[in-house]
């Protein structure tokens, strides 16, 4: 008898529709499964025999065989237990054939019969809503992921008892229910580290500022001790509100790494990755046979910071050219090209010499040729993908010891808010969130100078010989100044504080293309 029911097969972060088909006819008794399968899905047919059998149900001896398909797509995971128990419970007559009809499943399964999380759920619910389906069965454990997406009905099973009592009388399945929207709303804003905890550095606190409200590329250039990591992790803090839309990509990509923690169904929170400067190119970019996400597609609306920016591998800081110019990741493999998402903020600190004391000639010494060594490791291009560049001077006994109260994280993150619902008005209708990611059309659209400003930057242009991708940035920075003052136009004070972010200009980076 042939039976078959619907399942989802992940390839980077696209989802597949797999329909599972499973036939039951006279022969030399086996289980046979077909259709590119990888190796722990060829063994779901030992899993699936024995945690039926102590359920209590036998597999005849027949010939059985059960393929997934398209034969085409290569299918990994042990997400296809529960769709393969399914179609052969089908194909047994243990349950009616119509059951399976608009219902998607995935799901793992022990020799006992319980049924274990599995990665990638929300993936799954999205391609069966696509899809028209009308359900999704999968791992209790999982349920409430996949129910905060809207338009389709996700159950729940922790057995394949229950599973068998579902498909008999589907009357008696409850969909679970997940408020994403209030549960979204009511995380945000909540932070243990605050910027009130910080002692002077106001040059450094207005940069982070203007950084997290276009979601600007941020490099800290200053002495150990002078606060460069508490900002950093102070940034998030700051940074505007996840929306719905921008939450479900995260927990997304979170999902499809397994990297959800359980009973947290929903990311409410930007994602903040700070991985140690040893981290390899491919650790960064996403590796592997079949690629997952690596850190920068897990930083994806949210942070990576770079501690210790020049001590990382070469290689793996020419990586982040490409994604972030694109805001994506390509990754080819000889099984296909996979994709990333990697609309991150980049925050980086860095020493100005290996000991970290240039150019306090009392405590540096290094020699002129060892400075330029240590910051000739940071290529030009890769600086001119940095839009806001600025130093953190030592701190003074006055500064750390003074009672001076600080501005909290509070009240900078309400004037980033402010100026984050002038982008989301601006840019109505266009796939970018923050001035940072405009494109050149963008800019000369919405980022409009009078006669004096165009002057201005003119003359910066030509004297510190800006390349036209710095030329953009300013100008998005400049938008970005304009629009924390609540400012409609571009002003001439706007581009000078924009330019003061500019990354300092050495000889031997001058010389790099």
């Amino acid at each position: 008898m042939f039976s078959k029911v619907w399942s989802a097969a992940l390839s980077g972060m696209e989802v597949y529709p797999v329909r599972v088909e499973a036939d039951i006819s006279e022969g030399m008794p086996q289980l046979l499964m077909v259709g590119y399968l990888s190796s722990e899905v060829k063994e779901a047919g030992e899993r699936v025999r024995t945690a039926l059998r102590n359920t209590g149900i036998l597999l005849p001896p027949k010939r059985i065989t059960v393929n997934l398909a398209p034969a085409g797509i290569r299918k990994a995971g042990t997400r296809f237990d529960l769709p393969v128990a399914a179609a052969l419970l089908a194909s047994l007559g243990k349950i009616p054939g119509e059951s399976l009809q608009d219902i998607m499943l995935a799901g793992e399964l022990s020799l006992n019969g319980q049924v274990l999380r599995v990665p990638g759920i929300l993936s799954l619910a999205e391609a069966a809503r696509e899809k028209g389906l009308k359900r999704c069965i999968v791992p209790k454990g999982n349920a409430e992921e996949g129910a905060v997406l809207e338009g389709i009905q996700v159950v729940g099973v922790s057995g394949l008892k229950e599973l068998l009592e579902i498909l008999r009388f589907p009357s008696r399945a409850c969909p679970v229910r997940a408020d994403a929207r209030s549960l979204l709303a009511e995380e945000q804003g909540n932070t243990e580290e605050d910027f009130s905890q910080i002692h002077g550095q106001a040059a450094l606190r207005r940069a982070a500022e203007v950084a997290a409200a276009g979601m600007h590329n941020f490099l800290m250039i200053g002495p150990p001790g002078s606060g460069k990591t508490m900002i950093a992790r102070r940034i998030p803090g700051i940074l505007p509100p996840l929306s719905l839309e921008e939450s479900l990509e995260i927990t997304k990509i979170y999902s499809i790494a397994g990297l959800l923690k359980e009973h947290t169904f929903l990311m409410t929170k930007r994602p903040f990755r700070a991985p140690h400067h040893t981290v390899t190119a491919e650790a960064l970019a996403g590796g592997g046979r079949i690629p997952s996400p690596g850190e920068i597609s897990l930083s994806s609306r949210g942070i990576l910071f770079l501690d210790e920016l020049p001590e990382f591998r070469r290689s793996a800081l020419e990586i982040l050219r490409q994604p972030l110019e694109e805001r994506r990741i390509s990754i080819s493999r000889a099984s296909g090209t996979y994709r990333f998402p990697a609309e991150f903020m980049l925050v980086a600190a860095m020493n100005p010499c290996a000991c970290g004391y240039f150019p306090d000639r009392n405590r540096c010494r290094c020699r002129e040729w060892e400075v330029e060594r240590y910051l000739g490791k940071l290529s030009r291009p890769l600086l001119d993908r940095i839009d806001i560049c600025t130093e953190a001077p030592r701190l003074s006994y006055e500064e750390l010891s003074g009672n001076r109260k600080e501005e909290s994280t509070a009240q900078i993150r309400e004037r980033v808010k402010a100026a984050h619902r002038m982008q989301q008005e601006r840019c109505r209708g266009l796939p970018v969130y923050f001035n940072a990611h405009l494109s050149g059309k963008a800019v000369e659209r919405y980022c409009l100078l009078g006669r004096e400003e165009q002057k201005l930057l003119r003359e910066a242009f030509e004297k510190l010989n800006l390349s036209a991708r710095a030329y953009h940035k300013v100008i998005k920075v400049s938008r970005t100044i304009a629009d924390l003052e609540q400012e409609e136009r571009i002003r001439g004070r706007h581009i000078l504080e924009a330019l003061s972010y500019r990354a300092p200009e050495r000889e031997d980076q001058g010389r790099e293309g």
